[in-house]
C-alpha cells in the first residue's frame, strides 16, 4: 500500500517556450497538477505513493497516465473519462522565471471527480493523505474531496493539505477563502504561501497566520516565502528556515518539490504529527528547500522533480 496518497488535479501546463521562427510564442507541452508533483517529488525519493484523480479519454490525458506510471505512482485511482477533456493550464514566464496562468477546464476532468469514483482503499492504507484546494471549486470533486478527507480521518492518516490558490479558477476570492478554509480544521500538517495567508486565515503576516492555523487544529504549518525559504511553526515555537539560492529557470512546481520533500522527511522521521517539535519541523523545511532548489533549475514541474541522491549532495 502506498505511503502517501494524494487526491486532486493532474493536468498539462502548456509552459512559455520561446518565439517561433514565423514569430509566434511557443508552448511546451509539461505533466503538472500540484498533487502529483507532490507525489512524484515523494516518489524520487524512495516512497511509494498513489493518486486519485481524473482525466479525459484524450490524447493529453493518456500522456498523463503513462507520465505518472512511468514514475512509478499507484495510478489506479485515476479514472479516464470520455466525457470530459483534460484540464489544461498555460504557463507564462517573465525574466525572473515566475509564472501567470491561464486555465482550459470549463469544465476540466479534474473537477468531474465523483464520490463514487474514491478508491477508499488506496486512501485508508495510507499513512499520509494529502489534498489541495482545486478540487473544491466544483462539484462532483468538491463533494469526493469531502468524503475522501472523512474517509482519511476515520483510518487516522495523517492529514496534509496545500491549498495551492489560483484566482482564475474561483468566483471570487470570498468563495476561493470559503472553501479553502473550510478543510483546514481536518488537517495536521499545512503549507501556504505569502499571498495565502490572508485567504486562510484573515492575517496577512505569515507569523499571524501560521499561529491561526495552528489554534485551528494544525500540528506544524510552513508559509513559503520564495526565495527567502520557509517560515515553519509548530506547538513549541516558529522559525525562517533559509532557502538554497540558486539561479531559478522555472518556479513552477517550486512549492510542490517543497512539500513532497517536506512529506518525505516527515514519514522517515517515524513521528506523529502531534509529535513534532519546532526542530524537527525545520529540518523537515531544510530537506524540503533542496528539492526545490533542484526543481527550479529545470523546466517544468514534474520533469524537474529530483532524486534523493540529488538532494543529499545539496545537503552534504
Amino acid at each position: 500500500m502506498p505511503v502517501v496518497t494524494a487526491l486532486g488535479e493532474v493536468l498539462i501546463d502548456f509552459t512559455d517556450a520561446g518565439i517561433s521562427a514565423s514569430g509566434q510564442k511557443l508552448f511546451e507541452r509539461n505533466p503538472g497538477g500540484a498533487p502529483a508533483n507532490v507525489l512524484v517529488a515523494l516518489k524520487r525519493l524512495g516512497h511509494d505513493v498513489a493518486f486519485i484523480g481524473k482525466v479525459g479519454e484524450d490524447m493529453h490525458g493518456v500522456f498523463l497516465r503513462e507520465t505518472l506510471v512511468n514514475a512509478g505512482i499507484d495510478c489506479t485511482g485515476l479514472v479516464s473519462d470520455p466525457n470530459f477533456f483534460t484540464t489544461l493550464a498555460f504557463v507564462a514566464l517573465d525574466e525572473n522565471g515566475d509564472r501567470s496562468f491561464s486555465f482550459a477546464r470549463k469544465p476540466g476532468a479534474d473537477t468531474q471527480l465523483a464520490p463514487a469514483d474514491l478508491r477508499r482503499d488506496l486512501i485508508e492504507g495510507s499513512r499520509v493523505f494529502h489534498v489541495g484546494s482545486l478540487s473544491l471549486t466544483d462539484e462532483p470533486a468538491r463533494s469526493a474531496t469531502r468524503e475522501a478527507i472523512a474517509c482519511a480521518k476515520a483510518a487516522g492518516c495523517t492529514m496534509s493539505y496545500d491549498p495551492n490558490y489560483r484566482a482564475s479558477l474561483w468566483e471570487s476570492p470570498e468563495a476561493a477563502s470559503e472553501q479553502m478554509r473550510s478543510i483546514a480544521g481536518s488537517m495536521d500538517l499545512i503549507k501556504i504561501s505569502a499571498e495565502e495567508c490572508a485567504l486562510m486565515t484573515g492575517e496577512s503576516d505569515p507569523e499571524a497566520a501560521a499561529a491561526a492555523l495552528l489554534a485551528g487544529g494544525a500540528s506544524v504549518v510552513c508559509v513559503t516565502l520564495d526565495a527567502d525559504g520557509a517560515y515553519v511553526a509548530a506547538k513549541d515555537g516558529a522559525r525562517i528556515v533559509p532557502s538554497f539560492r540558486v539561479d531559478a529557470v522555472d518556479t513552477t512546481g517550486a512549492g510542490d518539490s517543497f512539500w513532497g520533500g517536506f512529506l518525505a522527511a516527515f514519514v522517515e522521521s517515524g513521528l506523529a504529527p502531534a509529535e513534532v517539535g519546532i526542530d524537527d519541523a525545520a529540518g523537515f523545511a531544510r530537506f524540503g528547500n533542496a528539492v526545490a532548489s533542484l526543481c527550479v533549475r529545470k523546466r517544468g514541474a514534474i520533469p524537474a522533480m529530483p532524486s534523493r541522491e540529488e538532494v543529499l549532495a545539496v545537503l552534504a
